[in-house]
């Protein structure tokens, strides 16, 4: 099943933590909202910040999820998010759970699980992270992560989560955000 004309819904991470994460993370929205071919931006959680999930000797994140509809493939929508890093200053090292200037994880698509070379949807550690979880859990309640169950479920195991809010939505998506 590929989006095709149609389109699916798709979710994705962000993260920062180097420069002004802040400020990269909503570059990150515009660009998702503007950047991108036969997409448009649906909705955007609150900012979170959160301590780094690897090396502790790291700046604090923060995270936020942007959901989108899509008529772009999962690989080519992979290639779009990478080149929104790329022109936000982001080197790929290799290095895991570093600091970075911006991170955009393909988090799902629609209901698809796929495991391509590059690729795997649902993202990989989904289930293990809270900054994943609860701003999409704001996004879309509702949801039944592929292979995992009800969204609602898993984000049961996070109440108390140290997460700090550290920004509202926006009240809408906005005009400009429709385009794609």
């Amino acid at each position: 099943m590929s989006a095709g004309d149609r389109g699916v819904q798709a979710f994705i991470g962000i993260g920062a933590n180097l420069g002004d994460p802040e400020a990269q993370v909503r570059e990150s929205f515009a660009r998702l909202a503007k950047g991108l071919p036969k997409t448009r931006l649906t909705g955007r959680s609150r900012m979170f910040r959160n301590p780094p999930m690897g090396p502790q000797d790291q700046p604090d994140y923060v995270n936020a999820v942007a959901r989108l509809y899509t008529r772009l493939e999962p690989l080519e929508l992979l290639v779009e998010l990478q080149g929104i890093e790329c022109a936000c200053g982001r080197e790929r090292d290799g290095t895991r759970w570093g600091p970075r200037r911006l991170d955009l994880d393909l988090l799902l698509f629609g209901d698809q699980s796929l495991d391509l070379p590059g690729l795997q949807v649902p993202h990989a550690g989904i289930a293990d992270r809270d900054f994943v979880i609860l701003p999409l859990l704001e996004l879309a309640p509702g949801l039944q992560i592929p292979g995992m169950g009800p969204l609602e479920l898993l984000a049961q195991r996070f109440e108390g989560a140290n997460l700090i809010p550290v920004a509202e939505p926006e009240a809408s998506v906005t005009a400009a955000e429709g385009h794609g």
